[in-house]
């Protein structure tokens, strides 16, 4: 039975046992109740499903085979038995105000769909001075557009559809295309809501180092295909 105030948090994981505990009690420390904590193991070989037990008092955990980032979180909206979706990295932290700011926009603002904040980041405390060059960490808070800082209604994000799961990358950049198609409502919170972790395992460096062409394609294909939505339905007018 779905609740009208439980907020769903879905959290994919991939080999991430050294974070995921920090990402996890980053979630259960925030202000806002009723929450909910799906942590979804996208096939991990290492000790995260050991780490996400640690936590079974709190957390719903799912495994499944390794089938992707867009499969792990359509996995974990289809658990989800919260009125209100929210996602993060498993290695990624909530600012512990984060889903409080969030639903007090939305409780104010009925007409309201969505709720992003901006992001800071971080070097994780393992990385050397050495690997620290190596990764750029923007120092000053930036816009949020992203998976990790938004919280939206379950009826709205289902009015878009769930994550396309054949994408390696740019699951969130089609999706948010699409909510943008629907014309769906937003606000953008000026408070720091998630802070982004940089280190040597970092999903988003790891794709650029030994992925770069198959990466920048989805990216290619994400947007040719919502222009190529926008054209048919400019078309129909």
């Amino acid at each position: 039975m779905k609740n009208s105030s439980l907020i769903s948090v879905i959290i994919p994981v991939y080999n991430r046992e050294r974070y995921l505990a920090e990402t996890i009690e980053s979630v259960f420390s925030q202000t806002y109740r009723p929450i909910e904590i799906i942590v979804v193991d996208d096939g991990s070989t290492d000790g995260t499903a050991a780490v996400a037990g640690s936590f079974s008092e709190v957390v719903r955990y799912f495994f499944q085979p390794n089938s992707g980032c867009g499969a792990a979180l359509n996995t974990g909206v289809q658990k989800a038995e919260g009125d209100y979706l929210s996602f993060l990295g498993s290695d990624d932290l909530w600012t512990e105000k984060k889903l409080t700011l969030q639903m007090k926009v939305l409780n104010s603002d009925p007409e309201t769909d969505i709720v992003f904040g901006h992001v800071s980041h971080f070097y994780s405390p393992e990385l050397g001075q050495r690997e620290r060059e190596r990764y750029l960490c923007p120092t000053e808070k930036m816009p949020g557009y992203h998976a990790g800082t938004m919280l939206i209604k379950r009826r709205a994000f289902l009015c878009v559809g769930l994550f396309n799961a054949r994408y390696q990358a740019g699951e969130f950049l089609d999706w948010y295309c699409r909510a943008k198609e629907k014309r769906l409502r937003e606000v953008i919170l000026p408070d720091v809501v998630m802070r982004r972790r940089i280190h040597s395992s970092n999903l988003g460096i790891l794709k650029r180092n030994t992925q770069t062409k198959n990466t920048d394609a989805d990216y290619v294909r994400v947007l040719k295909a919502s222009l190529d939505r926008r054209r048919k339905n400019n078309s129909q007018l």
